[in-house]
């Protein structure tokens, strides 16, 4: 297992931007793939972006396409996301996550836990 710990959500009004970072524990950061996951109030949590372990392949939900882009600093233990151009619908607690493959297993129920995320919240 590998900890990681969400920050730099915030209150930022429609159009604007904000990066998320998720720092991780101990030395294997670099061996998993990484993704990022959001829970709107009243909803179920939903998948938003993921990056392979060598920061080479990226997918991302089609909500958040040519907004949203993921990347990853494996000397720092890190994986951020930069949230561009935020709509009132991105609201919600954002989470990372990571396992080994890159291309199975992205669902949030095939993850056993959570962390206790990061508030981004987007007024109109």
């Amino acid at each position: 297992q590998v900890q990681l710990v969400e920050s730099g959500g915030g209150l930022v009004q429609a159009g604007g931007s904000l990066r998320l970072s998720c720092a991780a524990s101990g030395r294997t950061f670099s061996t998993y793939a990484k993704g990022w996951f959001r829970q709107a109030p009243g909803k179920e949590r939903e998948f938003v972006a993921r990056i392979s372990r060598t920061g080479d392949n990226t997918h991302y939900t089609d909500s958040v396409k040519g907004r949203f882009t993921i990347s990853r600093d494996n000397a720092e233990n890190t994986v951020y996301l930069q949230m561009n151009s935020l709509k009132p619908e991105d609201t919600a607690v954002y989470y990372c996550n990571a396992r080994a493959t890159y291309y199975s297993g992205w669902a949030p129920a095939d993850f056993g836990s959570w962390g206790q995320g990061t508030q981004v919240t987007v007024s109109s």
